[in-house]
């Protein structure tokens, strides 16, 4: 059962998806499965494996399904005593679950494959990220344009999500020409699940590309979820520049940095 369950993991990392496995780490008197027992979560509510059934597993179950959203693993303790204290059985024991999100690799996809978006995809890819680039203009998204890059979709972006899994763990960054480009993209990206969307470009034209937006029907949630214009204040003005002021950013709304100095923090 144990390996049928990695080969499973296996599989879903494969296909982008993301998942949680339940162990047992420990029990003590009389509990519905001991030490070793696992469980595996599907993020589409499926599940395969056992942790005990009944209430326990009821309550696994929801926090399994909590850290595939967070992707943050917990260790859960209960007593299975009393259900009138809010335990989750009567059996008499103990038992601890460790409840581990399986994500897929964290997916940065540069849209625009221009100076700005070469820089980025080399300074990614540096920085341990999976680097797609994806360009309309086909010389722009090969290997020998942004060799740094894994992945390529020489699609326009409207088409962008039926080609690759866009899931929490995507950064999309456009580095694209223009608004007339975003305008009609962005709204099939803003049906995705991508932990970040960010658009180059001065406050000009965002302006404009949000006005596009509206005009097409997109609501204002949904735009609110770009960061426009993309980056930390740095006065950058190299492609090299701009590839760290971006990636600065993801990474401080990654690991929930404020992006101030540290020698001007507090003690």
């Amino acid at each position: 059962m144990k390996a049928n369950l990695y080969r499973l993991i296996a599989e879903i990392l494969e296909r982008g998806e993301s998942a949680a496995l339940c162990t047992i780490t420990m029990s003590q008197g009389s509990t519905p499965r001991h030490a070793g027992s696992k469980m595996l979560v599907f993020e589409n509510g499926d599940f395969t494996g056992t942790v005990g059934g009944g209430e326990l597993e009821h309550r696994v179950l929801d926090e399994a399904w909590v850290a595939i959203t967070d992707g943050k693993p917990r260790l859960l303790k209960y007593n299975m005593s009393d259900p009138a204290r809010g335990d989750p059985g009567v059996c008499g024991g103990q038992v601890e679950v460790f409840v581990e999100p399986i994500l897929p690799p964290e997916k940065i996809i540069v849209i625009g494959g221009g100076h700005v978006g070469k820089a980025v995809a080399h300074l990614a890819k540096w920085l341990g990220f999976h680097v797609a680039i994806s360009d309309d203009r086909t010389e722009f998204c090969t290997p020998e344009m942004n060799p740094e890059a894994d992945e390529f979709y020489p699609v326009p972006m409207a088409d962008l999500s039926k080609h690759v899994n866009i899931n929490r763990q995507t950064y999309l960054i456009l580095t694209t020409r223009g608004a007339s480009t975003d305008i009609p993209g962005l709204p099939n990206l803003l049906e995705t699940r991508a932990a970040y969307i960010g658009v180059i470009g001065s406050r000009r034209r965002w302006a404009e590309t949000v006005k596009g937006l509206k005009a097409a029907g997109v609501d204002d949630a949904k735009i609110a979820r770009i960061h426009s214009p993309m980056g930390l204040e740095l006065n950058a003005e190299t492609p090299e520049e701009i590839a760290v002021s971006i990636l600065a950013e993801i990474i401080m709304l990654r690991n929930g940095g404020d992006g101030k100095q540290m020698a001007k923090r507090g003690a």
